[in-house]
């Protein structure tokens, strides 16, 4: 399977608490934290969930 990388780029304060916990399980805490995590099916669900916080690359 393909890598992503993943890249906060908006903040968690003021989001859902469901949508900050979601970015904390992939490893996210900071503005401009980056991630690389194997493209399965449960991290594409997490992903397509908070898209609007995320930068996503194929690698």
């Amino acid at each position: 399977m393909a890598e992503m990388r993943i890249k906060l780029i908006k903040s968690l304060s003021g989001r859902p608490l469901k949508h900050a916990a979601t970015a904390r399980s992939l490893g996210l805490r900071k503005i401009g934290q980056e991630v690389v995590r194997e493209n399965d099916p449960q991290i594409a669900g997490k992903i397509s969930q908070i898209s609007y916080l995320l930068r996503v690359t194929e690698i």
